[in-house]
């Protein structure tokens, strides 16, 4: 059994596989049919690709199922098998999520309030001037907001208010001293 044009050996398409530790197969260039869906990896995640043509510079033009963006295959050996074959559906798991997390923010409870807005909140409550310390404190007594697991709070929200007026007029706020901020009536 010698090598054939195309460098495949062997006659069957399993002998044109080669295994790869996770103990999927990685595809030879004769394998790989335009039309037909393969899983690949793109930007490290399995997905499944549709080949579309071949790439005049080598490889293969594809669209990535789940996004619907164009790829290209450069080699053989990033695609993993057929799609069809496995019996698994064309979309990659990141599409349903997205429609699951849209479907749970529609269901669910009500949204929560930014730092920016839970300060303007406060400070109209208030109605006394509040450095960014402050304002944080009493939006976390208040139950309007809290912070993800950072640092500083404070200084993102001061900084943000600062943002904020550099548009002037169109501000939300009004710095009355310094570090010292209220709500634009």
């Amino acid at each position: 059994m010698g090598v054939v044009a195309g460098g495949s050996r062997g006659l069957t398409m399993a002998a044109n596989h080669e295994r790869i530790p996770n103990g999927e197969t990685k595809m030879k260039k004769t394998d790989v049919k335009i039309g037909s869906e393969y899983f690949a990896t793109v930007t490290n995640k399995k997905v499944t690709v549709r080949i579309d043509a071949e790439n005049s510079s080598g490889g293969w033009d594809a669209t990535n199922l789940s996004t619907g963006k164009k790829v290209r295959i450069k080699t053989a050996g990033r695609l993993q098998g057929s799609a069809r074959a496995a019996g698994t559906p064309a979309t990659e798991t990141r599409a349903r999520k997205r429609v699951a997390k849209k479907t749970a923010e529609a269901t669910g409870g009500e949204k929560k309030l930014s730092c920016v807005k839970a300060a303007l909140k406060v400070l109209t409550d208030n109605g006394e001037p509040m450095n960014a310390q402050e304002m944080i404190a009493a939006m976390v007594d208040a139950g309007l907001w809290e912070s993800p697991g950072g640092k500083t709070p404070h200084a993102t929200l001061y900084s943000a208010i600062l943002r904020d007026m550099k548009r002037g007029d169109e501000s939300r706020f009004v710095k009355t001293d310094r570090g010292r901020f209220t709500a634009r009536a």
